[in-house]
């Protein structure tokens, strides 16, 4: 049974807190800083609180009586007598009694634009934004009228929030193929142009002829096809090839203002409104003041075009000063990393909502949103728009009335197994259709230092498991608070640790002393691998993260062998913090560490805290063959060429072994996918990025420490001439017998 993670509904807010406010109607559209929630209703008042991926979203409380349709979306049918009216300039010919008769109509109409919409969907209460309903019921693409798919739903909710939201730029979209977000981001365009004035809305793509297609095909089609009321007189031809041009507004057209323009001569003021397109290049736009951006297949930007380059200079045309004064709508599935999309997986990752500056804003300054396959995969919605994740078991029909027999995550699998001896293919097939962002994100096989099929198997593999428990976050402590007592872990979901493996009771903490140190007693089970650091902060405020990994080898103790069971990466606030928490990991499981030296401040640390055994020496050299220091906190230099390429092979190798589907058909016990993701990525020239990767290599090294193990001394053997030996006693020599 398939368990949807996209969104959640919260209650963040104190029931009498929202009760009160909502008596008051003094629910302000926009950030609400007291409940930490983004409020996109423009009534007073809210109701259900989303939870899309982090962003905590208040929507609209439902009326009391919603009007009663066909339990399903379906567009109302738009009245004749208007459909003849081609612009606002005929509406004034009409009698006011037709103008009076039709004003409720087109008020309501106007009304759900600004506020949004509530129909009944399959017995349930559900709630559209303003844009999204003019998406539905006035925007025609190329099949229509579009449906009503709840991942859209979703989507527009998400957008409105990020609209509302002062803080933000806009949103980030990663996407599947053929989710309509070229369509969709085109009606919005056209929804904020057409009552907008003095301002200027662009179009990029991955190419300037993507973005006059989008331009010419999809937003000037959906302005033409708009009703009279919605839409302004344009300049120029109807249908423009380079530039639509917006010049008399949409006024809105209720009892009072038809009074007004009652009179035998209509004089509207002009918007001055334009929609245009730019060729790709990292300056389009450089310079020019944007009420909206839309950027369409943001994650296809091929050299020498940069979506990162091009960010940094457009973002500048939707502010003045501190304040955003327009947004940006970015979409796109992702091209290979060396494809332009390694920049779309920097940028989508810099608009993480959970990492903020002081500001409240994010790295980008936009906002993060990726939508899984299952969600949007054409075939398999029915027709209240909802998605068919698992076979269904009663009849479900899709909007055109065709049978949907299977559900979407079978049918995905089938294509998925189908290209299983294709490893490209099949990488192709997840950023298509991605699931995960792993899927969304992968690589070609050919730019890896490494078996990126295998990789990838136990990606997939462990993306399977992700709500079996294999995997438990939590922190490591001091027993009663008291140091070099006993550790204990406790789950958390704020911890810096990730563990799959806890050993028993008796296997706990299990050291003795020897020459004055403490140390471990596991040393048979497993050892540790860590990439430290010194300094606790940076300049840029970065820097690398602190990284541990723990690796177990054959033993037999009840250990699960060759299995990485624990992932620590993270940069706490100082070095030491970093460092108390390496020392409590390896007291709890009872084994030693393998450490880069040339960063030295951790074996300092633990030497100083009386934990020296803990600290493996270099295993190439023997212990007369030790510089002081070595001698001193032990470690391993990272300077070695042979000790580089020592680190790449011991990945290679556990590779190969134990990732992926073994020769025995079982898959391995490498339960972390942020560590597999650095060793497909891993570039030995290059390594000081991979914090995972050096880590989790030393740790191999670490238990495989005998095949490091410097050639033995061959004993001295007395050295045989063959000469034979006499005794010269008496008056004869006599050969002396052997």
């Amino acid at each position: 049974m398939y368990k949807q993670d996209l969104y959640s509904i919260v209650t963040p807010i104190k029931r009498n807190v929202l009760s009160k406010r909502n008596s008051l109607k003094n629910w302000k559209y926009g950030y609400d800083k007291e409940t930490d929630v983004i409020v996109i209703s423009k009534t007073g008042q809210i109701g259900e609180i989303y939870n899309i991926q982090g962003l905590k979203i208040a929507l609209p409380k439902a009326p009391k009586k919603i009007t009663k349709g066909d339990n399903l979306w379906k567009p109302e049918e738009y009245p004749k007598e208007l459909k003849r009216i081609q612009s606002i300039f005929e509406w004034k010919d009409y009698l006011d009694s037709f103008k009076e008769r039709w004003e409720p109509y087109i008020d309501e109409q106007f009304e759900r634009r600004e506020k949004g919409h509530w129909f009944n969907n399959n017995n349930i209460e559900t709630y559209i934004t303003g844009t999204h309903y003019m998406y539905l019921q006035w925007s025609k693409i190329d099949v229509g009228l579009p449906d009503f798919r709840e991942s859209n739903r979703l989507f527009y909710i998400f957008w409105e929030a990020c609209k509302a939201d002062k803080r933000c730029y806009g949103i980030c979209y990663l996407k599947n193929r053929r989710s309509g977000f070229s369509f969709m981001a085109s009606g919005e365009t056209i929804n904020q142009a057409t009552v907008s004035s003095d301002s200027r809305f662009g179009i990029l793509s991955k190419s300037g002829a993507d973005a006059k297609k989008m331009f010419t095909d999809k937003v000037v089609p959906i302005s033409v096809n708009y009703p009279f009321f919605f839409k302004p007189i344009q300049d120029g031809m109807d249908r423009p090839k380079q530039e639509l041009a917006y010049r008399v507004p949409a006024s809105r057209l209720t009892k009072r203002s038809i009074q007004k323009t009652a009179s035998d001569e209509l004089v509207l003021e002009g918007l001055d409104t334009t929609i245009d397109f730019k060729n790709t290049g990292d300056n389009s736009y450089d310079g020019e003041k944007l009420k909206l951006l839309v950027h369409d297949e943001s994650g296809k930007w091929e050299r020498p075009n940069n979506i990162l380059n091009n960010w940094g200079v457009t973002k500048t045309c939707l502010r003045l000063g501190s304040r955003i004064i327009g947004k940006c709508m970015m979409g796109s599935t992702s091209n290979a990393l060396d494809k332009g999309g390694n920049n779309f997986k920097k940028l989508f990752h810099s608009s993480n909502i959970g990492k903020r500056n002081k500001n409240g804003q994010t790295k980008s300054g936009l906002y993060s949103l990726f939508i899984p396959m299952e969600w949007n995969y054409e075939g398999f919605i029915d027709k209240y728009g909802m998605p068919v994740f698992d076979n269904p078991t009663n009849a479900t029909e899709d909007v055109h009335g065709d049978s949907i027999d299977i559900g979407v995550l079978e049918h995905w699998h089938n294509e998925a197994e189908g290209l299983k001896g294709d490893q490209d293919g099949l990488n192709e097939h997840y950023r298509q259709f991605p699931r995960t962002t792993e899927h969304a994100f992968r690589d070609e096989t050919q730019n890896s230092l490494y078996n990126l099929v295998k990789i990838y198997e136990q990606i997939d593999y462990n993306e399977d498991l992700k709500h079996t428990g294999v995997l438990t976050q939590g922190s490591f402590s001091w027993e009663n608070g008291v140091k070099d007592t006993k550790v204990k872990f406790t789950p958390n979901p704020q911890g810096r640790f990730n563990i799959s493996w806890v050993p028993g009771l008796n296997l706990q903490n299990n050291q003795y002393v020897k020459n004055g140190f403490k140390s471990p007693g596991n040393s048979h089970i497993g050892s540790f691998g860590c990439d430290s650091y010194d300094i606790s902060g940076t300049t840029d405020g970065r820097g690398s993260k602190g990284a541990l990994h723990g690796l177990t080898k054959f033993s037999m103790e009840d250990a699960p062998p060759n299995t990485f069971f624990l992932e620590y990466l993270a940069r706490p606030q100082t070095a030491e913090i970093f460092f108390e928490d390496v020392l409590m990991a390896l007291v709890f499981y009872g084994m030693p560490i393998l450490c880069e030296n040339n960063k030295p401040r951790l074996l300092y640390y633990l030497k100083r805290r009386g934990y020296r055994g803990y600290s493996m020496n270099r295993p190439d050299k023997v212990w007369n063959k030790l510089s002081k220091t070595e001698k001193e906190i032990g470690g391993i230099p990272n300077s070695s060429e042979d000790i580089k390429q020592a680190h790449a092979a011991a990945i290679e190798s556990y590779i190969d072994r134990h990732v992926g589907i073994k020769e025995d058909g079982q898959y391995g016990g490498m339960y972390f996918n942020t560590t597999l993701n650095d060793w497909a990525k891993f570039d030995i020239n290059n390594r000081t990025k991979f914090d995972a990767a050096i880590s989790s290599g030393l740790a191999i090294m670490a238990v495989n420490r005998h095949l490091y193990s410097p050639a033995a001394d061959q004993p001295k053997q007395r050295l045989n001439l063959k000469i034979s030996k006499y005794s010269n006693a008496g008056s004869i020599s006599k050969l002396i017998e052997k």
